[in-house]
């Protein structure tokens, strides 16, 4: 089963950075950016993830949370996390399971050769949790920016 827009997002737990787990339900009531991205510490996603962060008050003033999701273990999202003082949590997703959910693994090509990999994707849900809206094959450069607009928009 994957997400469509305009349906409710099943609710779902993961682990995530700080010791906490991620439960979709426990933020009913709140507007909730995720945002999949490939790998810890690869420059795509570091300038994708400072770039959330910059905007981070500007999302909270708007009443939305965000959190990061790649396939990447904790240890690696810790040391991500703490290395751009990231204000928001981080969850992994080792077997895929939201990956799945959310329809973002692609065959991607790198170097040359055919690899399983997760399409840069954002999703937004509302506050009552259903899915409003998506961006897929996210390009960094003003992407926090088109997703904030659209925050702001609703």
């Amino acid at each position: 089963m994957t997400v469509s827009l305009n349906q409710p997002v099943p609710d779902f737990s993961a682990a995530a950075t700080s010791g906490k787990t991620f439960t979709l339900s426990e933020l009913k009531g709140k507007h909730v950016v995720l945002y999949f991205y490939p790998k810890d510490s690869t420059p795509g996603c570091t300038t994708e993830a400072m770039n959330f962060r910059d905007e981070y008050a500007a999302f909270q003033a708007a009443g939305v949370e965000i959190f990061g999701i790649s396939r990447d273990g904790m240890k690696s999202h810790e040391n991500f996390k703490a290395k751009l003082d990231l204000p928001f949590e981080l969850l992994s997703d080792g077997d895929e399971a939201l990956c799945s959910l959310f329809d973002v693994i692609r065959m991607k090509k790198m170097y040359g050769k055919e690899v399983r990999g997760i399409e840069r994707s954002t999703f937004l849900i509302d506050d009552k949790g259903v899915l409003r809206h998506e961006w897929r094959g996210v390009r960094v450069p003003n992407h926090v920016e088109q997703v904030l607009k659209t925050v702001r928009e609703r």
